[in-house]
């Protein structure tokens, strides 16, 4: 499929449970269908865990939603702990349903759950099937339809696939508020060799800068003056007080090129911390964007040379 990374080489993956989820969909995307064992974990942090434990080869966890922004629990899973690195990404257009035991009506519905992303996706709609009721939280979509199937709820907002998997009949289809909506998916292992640089790919990490004035001004001036575009980035608290802040970011690029490896090795000797997590493919179909001639490697590379032989009383 065009524009999707290739398939790994692990052969144990966790991933976000339970089955029926959006990311085992995402999942069976990123590898080929009979390749692999899959388990499905109970959070992202479990999902985490297995791969930093050995229990698993990698895991694909949600990294964040076109309409709801990050997924805290997976930016901190990736800061803190044992390093991993990502490997691969993946896009999934996501679509919600309303789902409910077989025989059930809308006016028979006083109950409905799903993922707290789920549910802030599909606010506005779910008030419009079902006024009066306040939706309740549950870990994953597919938990959701898997607790209405035993009766605990009685409706989810799952994926059509959970619908399917937990034997619940579909009340509406697309309630989302705004449809779609992109989830972005990342494959994570234990730090190995990266994936070769392909000429269209993204770098991540994160920085955590000091209580100073200037701090993230010099932080995007490495990337800035090397003509290095940014995709993403937010700050997340360090937990260690007030004033401290970890940036997460992507940026175009592998760490192999000349001017990205530059960046974060200034980034290094700026922050107080730079943790790695990794170089791999674009997933998202677009292409990184051109740089400005003056920023390119070969402008560098003649700059280099001009030092070298001013340096050297030749100029």
């Amino acid at each position: 499929m065009p524009g999707m990374p290739p398939s790994p080489s692990p052969s144990r993956f966790a991933y976000l449970g339970p089955e029926g989820t959006f990311t085992e969909a995402a999942l069976s995307r990123a590898i080929t269908a009979p390749e692999g064992r899959r388990d499905p974990q109970p959070s992202v942090a479990a999902a985490l865990a297995a791969v930093r434990s050995g229990d698993a080869d990698a895991a694909l966890v949600p990294l964040e939603n076109s309409v709801e922004g990050s997924v805290p629990a997976t930016m901190d899973g990736l800061a803190d702990g044992e390093p991993l690195v990502i490997t691969a990404e993946v896009f999934l257009d996501v679509a919600f349903v309303l789902a409910v035991r077989p025989g059930t009506a809308l006016a028979g519905v006083g109950s409905v759950a799903s993922h707290p992303h789920a549910l802030a996706q599909t606010g506005r709609r779910l008030t419009e099937l079902l006024p009066g009721i306040s939706p309740l939280p549950t870990t994953s979509t597919a938990a959701a339809a898997a607790a209405v199937a035993a009766g605990e709820f009685d409706a989810a907002v799952c994926a059509a696939i959970a619908a399917e998997r937990y034997g619940l009949d579909v009340l509406a289809d697309d309630v989302a508020d705004h449809p779609g909506a992109v989830t972005r998916f990342v494959l994570v292992s234990r730090p190995g060799p990266l994936p070769a640089p392909t000429g269209n790919d993204k770098t991540s990490l994160v920085a955590v800068v000091g209580d100073r004035t200037g701090a993230l001004l010099e932080l995007l001036q490495e990337f800035a003056v090397r003509g290095i575009s940014l995709t993403r980035i937010e700050s997340r608290p360090t937990r260690q007080r007030l004033g401290v802040y970890s940036f997460s970011l992507d940026c175009e690029g592998h760490v192999a090129d000349p001017r990205v490896g530059e960046a974060l090795a200034a980034l290094h000797r700026l922050c107080d911390d730079v943790r790695f997590l990794g170089s791999y493919p674009r997933a998202d179909g677009r292409e990184n964007r051109p740089v400005r001639p003056e920023s390119s490697d070969a402008a560098f590379a003649d700059a280099d040379a001009w030092l070298a032989r001013l340096r050297a009383g030749e100029i």
